[in-house]
């Protein structure tokens, strides 16, 4: 019989799966039986989840913190492919027999990361075809923010790039209201994701603050008018 440490435990894990797009409408009862084969993984910052070239043996959830997937350039320049944070899936490809990661993964803060046994894993998607077309669409989802990510970096400015990236996490495009987007990252980390460097982001911020499009506080960026964000994007484009 499990105690109450163990149960709370659990509690948390099915809580945190359940905030990942690939589990989130699974059944309370096949949710179960995933948290028993789910370990509990503790990274401190610049930890390494795993390299490129590692076997992928694991399906991973961030539970908390943050990760950064990128890739390292002949030069030595490493070049961020995408950061995942609380509730963001890695590697569903994993599942999937003989595939190494091609990437490396690592921590940007103190994180919690959910390790989902592949084999076990497998077995639940064979009985439940279901669920495998939740895969499907997680990882589809997945590659192609990644996908968008590159694309910007390559066809786009750090403006309309900052432009985007904030948009993206405005529930609407067209609003007025004001949206507090929270950082949960170091400014170098976040120039990083854009494809920049910290002194380009802050002449960017500060440029946009000028404007009156956004008003900065910390690990706050607070976006006074999504619509205007919108057009803003419109007549970089023109």
């Amino acid at each position: 019989m499990l105690n109450t440490s163990s149960r709370f435990k659990q509690a948390t894990t099915a809580i945190n799966l359940k905030k990942c797009e690939a589990f989130a409408d699974l059944p309370q009862e096949d949710l179960q039986k995933i948290v028993a084969f789910t370990a509990v993984k503790f990274l401190e910052k610049g930890e390494y989840l795993f390299r490129e070239g590692d076997k992928a043996n694991n399906f991973y959830v961030v539970g908390k913190g943050a990760i950064s997937l990128f890739r390292t350039h002949v030069s030595g320049r490493e070049r961020v492919l995408h950061i995942y944070r609380a509730g963001e899936s890695i590697t569903l490809a994993s599942l999937w027999p003989c595939k190494e990661y091609s990437a490396d993964a690592q921590a940007l803060e103190s994180t919690q990361m959910l390790l989902v046994k592949k084999h076990e894993m497998m077995e639940i998607l064979k009985r439940h075809p279901e669920q495998l077309f939740r895969f499907f669409s997680s990882m589809c989802n997945n590659c192609r923010t990644i996908l968008e990510m590159i694309e910007d970096s390559a066809t786009q400015d750090v403006e309309t790039r900052l432009l985007n990236w904030l948009l993206k996490r405005c529930p609407s495009p067209e609003a007025d209201d004001r949206v507090a987007v929270p950082l949960g990252m170091t400014k170098r980390n976040w120039a990083a994701e854009l494809g920049t460097i910290s002194e380009t982001l802050s002449r960017t911020l500060a440029k946009f603050r000028k404007e009156g499009l956004i008003e900065v506080n910390r690990q706050t960026i607070t976006v006074l008018s999504p619509a205007r964000l919108t057009t803003r994007i419109n007549s970089n484009s023109e």
